[in-house]
């Protein structure tokens, strides 16, 4: 008999002991935070994930301990920094994630290892995590690789210089005052 796991209350041991993989492909408007930074409508947008649990070491230790491998993908709509048009920006996400007895390990372990540690848990929230990992993906400056009209290349603005000049300078008054008393 095949056993059912829920994404959002996942059993981690159980979940990597039968090697399980889980999968979804969902619309980006089901992932909240996610969709909060979506610059426009998202939508058709979607976010596609898949988690297998299996048993693996963890290091020169001979005992088997819960990892997880988690891929996920997006195509978020962002407003490119460069051009300030909207552009879509790749989500991608392939972690692995090893599971340690409490919190307190988890932390202490972190600093150290390649793999990301978390906590196992009997109710872990898997979709929250692959929110997670997406929402740690976008970018701090989006841009687009060739931005789809010409940018200006020159600092040079023919409006600004002209207002520039048509302004009255505020000492000429007393450049003019200088200028004819050393003429006296």
């Amino acid at each position: 008999m095949k056993r059912a796991f829920s994404p959002t209350h996942l059993d981690v041991r159980t979940f990597a002991e039968t090697g399980t993989l889980l999968e979804d492909d969902e619309p980006l408007s089901a992932f909240a935070r996610l969709s909060q930074e979506a610059a426009a409508d998202p939508g058709a947008a979607r976010v596609r994930w898949k988690a297998h649990g299996l048993m693996r070491q963890a290091g020169i230790s001979a005992s088997l301990v819960p990892w997880l491998h988690l891929e996920a993908d997006s195509a978020l709509p962002l407003i490119c920094q460069r051009c300030l048009e909207p552009m879509t920006a790749a989500l991608k996400v392939d972690r692995w994630f090893r599971f340690v007895a409490d919190e307190a390990t988890a932390a202490a372990e972190d600093e150290q290892a390649h793999e990301d540690v978390l906590a196992l848990s009997r109710d872990f929230d898997l979709r929250g995590l692959v929110e997670d990992e997406l929402l740690m993906e976008i970018p701090v400056t989006p841009r687009h690789v060739r931005c789809p009209r010409p940018l200006p290349s020159s600092v040079v603005d023919p409006d600004f210089d002209a207002a520039q000049k048509e302004k009255s300078q505020p000492f000429s008054v007393l450049e003019n005052l200088r200028a004819s008393k050393n003429n006296d």
